[in-house]
C-alpha cells in the first residue's frame, strides 16, 4: 500500500489492486475522488484543481 500526505489531502493506492491503476484521495476522512492514474479521469468523485496539482506532483516524484 501507498499512502502519502499533502496537506490535508491522504491518497492511498494498494500494490495489486483491480484495474485501472488509480488513487484514492480522501479530506477529512471523506473520499474526494478515486482518480484513474492511466486515463486521467475520476472514477467516482469530482477533483479540485489542487487534487489534481497534487496527483502531478505525486506522479512527477514517482510515488504514483
Amino acid at each position: 500500500m501507498g499512502k502519502f500526505r499533502r496537506g490535508n489531502h491522504l491518497f492511498l493506492t494498494w500494490k495489486g489492486d483491480h484495474s485501472p491503476r488509480h488513487v484514492h484521495v480522501y479530506r477529512g476522512g471523506r473520499l474526494v475522488v478515486k482518480w484513474n492514474l492511466d486515463a486521467r479521469v475520476p472514477m467516482q468523485g469530482t477533483p479540485t484543481a489542487r487534487v489534481l496539482e497534487l496527483i502531478a506532483a505525486l506522479e512527477k516524484e514517482g510515488r504514483l
